[in-house]
């Protein structure tokens, strides 16, 4: 069976209230240098119609005070969305009728090596899969 390695549209977190709404009320941790916000909903919303069809939307991001030039930003926000895009697949398994959105910042203080953000990325995932999969207390 082929996997499906696409980052189509609909995958793209770039509702601006949707990004609102993850960086206010959403969790986040750290995995150096890597920074992760997420939000976990149900699939159906409250008025009962289904959500958007892609079960995880995901957007990268890069802070312009470490990297002044725009060229370096772009160029660290297009190894961050390839290695997502290589790497999601154990994401897209453990999500089951829920909507999650996340959003990858990238923190360190200098260009990264695409290897070293491969292996960044693999124990990100693994920690996010990790905190959604855990049972949340009843308050």
């Amino acid at each position: 069976m082929t996997t499906n390695n696409t980052y189509s549209k609909q995958e793209k977190l770039k509702s601006r209230k949707a990004l609102e709404e993850l960086f206010a009320k959403g969790k986040s941790f750290s995995v150096f240098p890597i920074k992760v916000f997420y939000t976990v909903t149900d699939q159906s919303n409250a008025d009962g119609l289904v959500a958007d069809p892609a079960l995880v939307q995901a957007g990268v991001g890069v802070s312009s005070r470490i990297f002044k030039k725009a060229h370096d930003r772009n160029k660290v926000k297009r190894l961050l969305r390839e290695v997502y895009r290589t790497q999601k697949q154990s994401l897209y398994t453990s999500v089951a009728n829920q909507q999650l959105n996340v959003f990858f910042l990238y923190i360190g203080k200098e260009l990264p090596v695409f290897a070293d953000l491969q292996i960044a990325m693999e124990k990100t995932l693994e920690k996010l899969i990790r905190k959604i999969n855990e049972p949340t207390p009843n308050v």
